[in-house]
């Protein structure tokens, strides 16, 4: 499981925390880590990368806002989604001033939660420095890399190849029109010129599929391509 799909929760309410971390793993098979004060928290950012943060108000050492704002100061891209008791509409603008993306207020009901987390999950995955999965590889379009999981080898994409993979990645198993492709990338549609098109999803499939002439995750479906994932 790659760091982007992974939960850090953020609370000094042990109990709460652990039963929060059972029901994520339960519910949407999501990999956690458990922090119980601010700083913890902050030196848990600086070791790893995570998909979305989940992180109360209420903590022990320092107020969770500041610690919020502590993660943005050092760049931490994390979805992060704010607990609070307090339901006030100011309380809500202050930790999204802060840098959190959501705000949900106590006690809630976990579906609630989960809802509101595949939210901020795609759209963590939609920014650049979030790692995608694509069948035995992780994809990482801010650095046009993809890494296979069992051998660690690397494949270098150029900046079309990961344009195309970013469309079809995104469109999520659906067929995606080569005119749709070619109009996302390349700015235009042109029939005449969708050779372009098909020699970048030729190199692609030399690089990554285990056979081109027969590929598995990036196939060719109708009048365009998908990748099943």
């Amino acid at each position: 499981m790659t760091n982007d799909l992974r939960v850090l929760i953020v609370d000094d309410d042990v109990d709460f925390a652990e039963m929060l971390s059972e029901q994520l793993k339960r519910h949407e098979r999501l990999d956690t880590e458990l922090c119980f004060t601010g700083e913890d928290a902050l030196g848990a950012v600086r070791r790893s990368r995570y998909g979305v943060i989940i992180l109360d108000v209420g903590l022990p050492d320092m107020d969770g806002r500041e610690v919020c704002r502590l993660m943005r100061r050092e760049n931490v891209t994390s979805q992060i989604i704010m607990l609070t008791g307090a339901s006030s509409d100011a309380d809500t603008i202050l930790g999204l001033d802060a840098g959190a993306n959501d705000y949900v207020t106590k006690p809630f009901r976990l579906e609630v939660l989960l809802a509101r987390l595949r939210v901020q999950f795609r759209q963590h995955e939609r920014t650049d420095g979030a790692t995608l999965r694509i069948g035995p590889f992780h994809f990482n379009p801010s650095s046009r890399v993809m890494i296979r999981d069992d051998t660690g080898d690397k494949i270098y994409l150029t900046d079309k190849e990961t344009m195309i993979l970013k469309v079809l990645y995104h469109a999520r198993g659906k067929v995606i029109s080569r005119s749709h492709l070619m109009k996302s990338i390349w700015g235009y549609s042109s029939a005449s010129r969708s050779h372009t098109l098909e020699t970048h999803i030729y190199r692609l499939r030399q690089k990554f599929e285990a056979n081109s002439k027969s590929p598995r995750y990036l196939v060719t479906h109708g009048g365009g391509y998908m990748l099943d994932l």
